[in-house]
């Protein structure tokens, strides 16, 4: 077997041969004396070392009154060359990692800005993508205003139009019904509002045709007070759009809208 005696200097090869004891009458083992082989060797030409050892086949022929051993030492092991994945700047071993450390620091800026950007921009797409899927198609955008040409509607009428899958109730009040619709007291009522507050032209009244007891649709031209009537409860309602009576807690809604000239109404 390979003995290191000194490493820094060389190797020692010992081949020994030992008897196992074996009485075969008059034969004596005779036993051979150690051979020692020096091999040169220095830490940085493992080369040499491969080329002095043994590289071919080996043959061992024993007797019947001797044992022998051989142990093997492999020599073809190489160090695989890294050299193709380092960068340059840290191929040398005389090179300080401070130094270096600049262009390490300069790539991971780089990674992480590129990383944030993308994420910063995949963001922005799932919000821009959820908001614009919970905002109005385009058919309810469309309904989104109505224009109506008041010239259509006559006095002492209520006409009823669709808005925003909503029944929409204009009326053009006469003007007995705005003085008497004027003239209510305010504490008298369940929802004070006076009139003034609930028209933009007294002509001209805009409310919501649904019951703000349960949703249903009022009757126009209709109850004790002359506006509306819900016939589901019984909810009266004036000619302002006041609950007067019956189990509705609120007025109906006013919408919004504008007056561009005088025959024309734009809702919305």
């Amino acid at each position: 077997m390979l003995k290191p005696t000194n490493v820094s200097s060389y190797f020692k090869g010992v081949s020994q041969v030992v008897s196992n004891q074996l009485n075969t009458g008059k034969q004596v083992a005779v036993l051979p004396h150690k051979s020692i082989v020096q091999i040169p060797f220095s830490g940085t030409s493992a080369l040499a070392l491969s080329r002095t050892l043994p590289n071919g086949n080996v043959t061992l022929t024993s007797g019947p009154a001797v044992s022998n051993q051989i142990r093997w030492a492999h020599t073809d092991i190489t160090v695989p060359d890294w050299g193709n994945y380092r960068r340059n700047s840290v191929k040398s071993p005389e090179v300080r990692s401070a130094e270096t450390e600049d262009s390490r620091k300069n790539f991971t800026y780089l990674i992480a800005g590129a990383l944030g950007v993308g994420a910063a921009y995949s963001a922005k797409s799932v919000v821009t993508y959820f908001v614009s899927s919970m905002s109005a198609s385009a058919d309810v955008l469309a309904l989104a205003k109505i224009e109506i040409k008041l010239g259509d509607i006559p006095e002492g009428k209520s006409v009823t139009f669709k808005w925003r899958g909503k029944p929409l109730f204009v009326r053009h009040r006469t003007s007995a019904e705005i003085q008497a619709e004027q003239g209510v007291p305010v504490s008298s009522l369940r929802d004070p509002q006076h009139d003034n507050e609930r028209v933009q032209n007294p002509e001209w009244l805009v409310v919501l045709g649904v019951c703000t007891h349960l949703g249903c649709v009022p009757i126009a031209n209709a109850g004790d007070f002359g506006g509306y009537y819900c016939p589901c409860h019984g909810s009266h309602y004036d000619a302002s759009g006041r609950i007067r009576k019956g189990p509705a807690p609120l007025n109906l809604e006013i919408p919004a809208y504008t007056f561009p000239s005088e025959d024309l109404l734009i809702v919305g």
